[in-house]
């Protein structure tokens, strides 16, 4: 034992003696594990290396920026369905989904530490800047590192967007820190220094991102057209924030806005998915299960059976309570016109009469009751709809108004945890809608503009033309103080994209506190509603505007009141766990 020990030493010694003098040796690089040396050499690294932001990206709480549905259990309460919940569009009925109803609702606190989708995910942003860092080391072209670069920055200047939509001025980071780095410590980046920074971003992903990665049109990676779509969003949202809120760059915020929509629309291989069936392809492809292929989606998350999954159908079609009497008094009639103007508009004395010659998105995104039958929905043919709460058997909405938007019963009836449900994160019609609201805002419209933005989208469904010369002022919109064409567009957003994640942050922008101040209604309720839906216990309240009475659908919940405080709502408070970290933080004003 004492020999084996004695050569052990030698051994030993003789190594240190040879490292010590071979300068070589201490240079190799480790044969066991990856390192920056090893690894950052070919574009297969590159990619290989930006695969991980998607991966990040997967969790929409924590990066919510790609919003699609989280997978698993998680799809009970992360989803891109459920932000409208947190808006004038759709109410929620399940305590998983408080967070959107305290939003609504406008009581919301402090939290002690970063909540849904709030002050997190810096994990990506190191990431990001970890990747940016070393591109260089690649043993490839300038033009091919410029291509990840651009992703990288794409995804960075999403995030920031997202943060300074909801927090204002947030700490700017375009390195790689340690623990002991003084940026961790500082005060936050001035909201306008951000955004620059994020323009800054944006401008080169546009520029060096490929058209296409050769995917076949499977839609999985953020390519140029993305970034454009991308950037017409981020802009538009900043140059309406300044125009709103005050600020000093609004025309060239929504000119860039409106360059990018425009180049995507005149230039990109997309167009919008139509089949001629006016009563129907609006919500035909919403209820897809695989969208390879589709003309209208630019990036869409895939799910695989047996590998990523989730729920999210079965959770939707119980924990949302449905559409507002709201949104749905916000389609218009064939003939064009709202329905404070129209002729046309039949009443909401029955759940029929208010489909009546009414835009085809209404009957394509809330269940008729004659349409149980083509949608399969609630799976059995035993009840009729709608059902209220209280109600015995099928499915309940507490508004009256059940979404058909996305219903694909084969989805949702299937073992828990097992479905595919796809979600769409970028299509077509959102650029269309971009482009036109920044142009109307710069006040340079023109007929063409809005024939290939809304009324591009009003062919697909057989509505009739929006024309400059004949604007409709809606009374309804009386106070907004914007003029009749600016509200016209917006209208057509909260109809097209509803329930698509864009409600709630359309208010922020526009600094209309005073629409979430207003309570939501569902189907009107009189001795004829009391007895059709027999069993239903709800609670009502009568419209200040019409005298009428209408289900509330929250009745004497917490969130049956709400508030909407203009000196600190438009922004979310800093968490108390951060500023106690970092004092230098600061929190946002009111909170």
């Amino acid at each position: 034992m004492k020999n084996i020990n004695k050569i052990n030493v030698l051994w030993l010694a003789t190594i240190i003696i040879f490292v010590g003098c071979n300068d070589d040796f201490l240079e190799r690089v480790p044969l066991d594990n990856v390192s920056d040396a090893t690894f950052w050499n070919t574009e297969s690294d590159l990619q290989v290396y930006n695969n991980n932001f998607y991966d990040l990206a997967r969790n929409d709480d924590n990066v919510p920026i790609m919003m699609a549905h989280d997978d698993g259990f998680d799809s009970n309460n992360i989803s891109i369905w459920y932000l409208d919940e947190a808006s004038d569009n759709i109410v929620a009925q399940h305590n998983r989904h408080d967070r959107y109803r305290t939003l609504r609702a406008g009581i919301h606190t402090v939290p002690d530490n970063a909540q849904l989708y709030g002050y997190k995910g810096w994990n990506f942003i190191r990431s990001l800047n970890i990747g940016l860092q070393n591109y260089d080391l690649a043993n490839v072209s300038e033009e091919i590192k410029d291509i990840y670069r651009g992703e990288a920055r794409l995804f960075r200047a999403w995030f920031y967007a997202d943060k300074v939509s909801k927090f204002g001025d947030i700490t700017w980071i375009d390195t790689e820190l340690s623990t002991a780095s003084e940026e961790l410590f500082s005060a936050r980046t001035p909201r306008n220094e951000v955004m620059a920074n994020v323009l800054e971003d944006l401008n080169f992903a546009t520029q060096n991102l490929p058209e296409s990665w050769g995917d076949g049109g499977n839609h999985g990676r953020l390519n140029r057209w993305a970034a454009l779509l991308l950037k017409s969003r981020i802009c538009l949202y900043e140059g309406t924030w300044q125009k709103y809120h005050g600020g000093s760059n609004v025309e060239m915020w929504l000119t860039e806005a409106s360059e990018a929509a425009k180049e995507l629309i005149d230039n990109g291989p997309y167009s919008l998915y139509t089949t001629g069936d006016t009563e129907h392809d609006y919500n035909a492809f919403h209820r897809q299960l695989d969208l390879d292929g589709n003309p209208e989606v630019i990036l869409w998350r895939k799910y695989d059976p047996g590998q990523f999954t989730n729920h999210v159908m079965s959770y939707w079609r119980g924990y949302n309570g449905g559409a507002t009497k709201s949104m749905v008094e916000d389609y218009l009639c064939t003939d064009g016109l709202p329905i404070s103007l129209s002729g046309l508009y039949a009443g909401d004395e029955s759940i029929e009469t208010v489909f009546e010659n009414r835009d085809p998105r209404l009957r394509q995104t809330i269940l008729h009751p004659d349409d149980r039958e083509y949608y399969n929905f609630g799976n059995s043919a035993d009840f009729e709809y709608p059902r209220l709460t209280g109600m015995v058997g099928g499915e309940k909405s507490s508004t009256g108004y059940h979404i058909i938007k996305v219903y694909e019963v084969e989805a949702a009836y299937r073992s828990y945890n097992t479905s595919w449900t796809p979600a769409i994160t970028l299509r077509l019609a959102e650029a269309l809608l971009n482009y036109a609201e920044a142009v109307a805002e710069l006040g340079t419209i023109s007929q063409s503009d809005l024939d290939i933005t809304i009324n591009a989208l009003r062919d697909r469904v057989g509505m009739p033309h929006l024309e400059l010369t004949n604007i409709p002022d809606d009374p309804r919109y009386a106070g907004s103080g914007v003029s009749p064409l600016i509200n016209e567009i917006r209208r057509e957003r909260r109809v097209e994209l509803f329930m698509e994640g864009f409600r709630y942050n359309d208010l922020i922008r526009w600094k209309r506190g005073d629409l979430f101040r207003q309570k939501d209604l569902g189907i009107l309720w009189d001795a004829a509603a009391e007895a059709r839906y027999e069993g239903a216990t709800v609670k009502t309240a009568v419209d200040p505007d019409s005298g009428k009475t209408y289900i509330d659908p929250y009745g004497d919940s917490a969130w049956e009141t709400p508030q909407f405080d203009e000196n600190k709502h438009y922004l979310w408070p800093i968490p108390l766990s951060e500023i106690s970290q970092n004092p230098n933080l600061g929190q946002n004003p009111g909170w």
